[in-house]
């Protein structure tokens, strides 16, 4: 049943949801507690943007829907279908590019009028993760930049959560590749805003009326701020309060839910008084280089987050400092 937000909620403030799906929806074939009843309760509209490119938006689809998530496959945004949009804007129609990865990645490529190759002389090189990428496939792609081919990475991400844990992502892939050239590839997906933009684009939404929900500080925050859409960091994947605390400014996301109910729930704004940053009934304040707390659960997690931040930028901790002072609250 889809439920209209109230508009003193999470989601009920906002027009729009992109949505991250490792480590917020599923973790490799689970899914996360709660994420499936929330999102089928929203009634504002959502894109599901991943970095991960090695499938198609059609079997991303198939995923979600397999866990009852209910979508469209045309909600789905890889950041393969990204990254072949923007060489499809650069580069004559039927031009080739060599594709490494997954499926999506090829598929991609032939969605935008472009043809994939797997060797040879490209014009470009798309790589985006694939479970089953070879040595020999790494090698044609240091090959084919050396050659003069633009060298396009869908993402930089290091590792993929799985329900084993982390594993390698493209970001080690691209490592590999990066070893044998002298140039650097141009990053399109998150933290790179044209994911985010194109998101927001097929939203019909400003990206400052956008929540941007993910578990990665580094992609989903990072992308998040630098579109300019508050970004909400879920502690269900990667990232969790100690990350968040010893985050650069440009890390920092605007909300932290302990998962997705939370977009369904009121977020206490943040206030001060004196030296104590408040929200809710909880409060943290830093003093002589020691973080002090009242109160109890996620507001004063958020609270600390407050203070701790406050104190880095005022240059009475450094973010090791804050990270571990989180850690040990």
């Amino acid at each position: 049943m889809t439920t209209l937000p109230s508009p003193d909620t999470l989601a009920g403030a906002h027009d729009a949801l992109v949505c991250d799906i490792d480590g917020v929806v599923v973790a490799g074939p689970t899914a996360i507690d709660h994420a499936v009843d929330v999102l089928n309760a929203l009634s504002i509209p959502v894109v599901f943007a991943t970095n991960n490119a090695s499938r198609t938006p059609a079997a991303v689809g198939e995923h979600l829907r397999a866990h009852g998530v209910v979508v469209e496959d045309d909600q789905v945004l890889t950041s393969s279908l990204a990254a072949a949009r923007e060489l499809a804007a650069r580069l004559p129609a039927g031009a080739e590019v060599m594709a490494v990865g997954g499926e999506g990645v090829s598929a991609s490529l032939r969605a935008v009028g472009l043809t994939p190759v797997t060797k040879g002389e490209p014009a470009a090189v798309l790589q985006g993760y694939g479970p089953h990428v070879t040595a020999t496939d790494l090698a044609e792609a240091a090959h084919a930049v050396r050659a003069g081919a633009a060298w396009v990475a869908t993402n930089t991400d290091r590792t993929l959560p799985t329900d084993r844990g982390p594993a390698p992502g493209n970001g080690a892939l691209v490592a590999a590749v990066r070893s044998c050239v002298d140039v650097d590839p141009e990053v399109i997906g998150k933290p790179h805003p044209p994911m985010y933009r194109l998101a927001a684009s097929a939203l019909g939404a400003s990206p400052d009326r956008v929540l941007a929900v993910g578990d990665r500080l580094e992609t989903d925050i990072e992308g998040a701020v630098a579109t300019g859409m508050p970004g909400v960091l879920v502690l269900t994947g990667v990232h969790g309060l100690a990350d968040a605390a010893a985050a650069p400014v440009e890390r920092r996301p605007t909300y932290v839910i302990a998962d997705l109910r939370g977009l369904l729930q009121p977020y206490p704004p943040a206030r001060t008084e004196g030296a104590w940053c408040l929200r809710g009934d909880a409060g943290a304040r830093v003093v002589d280089g020691r973080l002090e707390v009242r109160g109890e659960g996620l507001d004063a997690d958020r609270a600390a987050l407050d203070a701790l931040w406050a104190a880095v930028d005022g240059g009475l901790l450094d973010a090791g400092q804050a990270g571990l002072a989180m850690t040990s609250r």
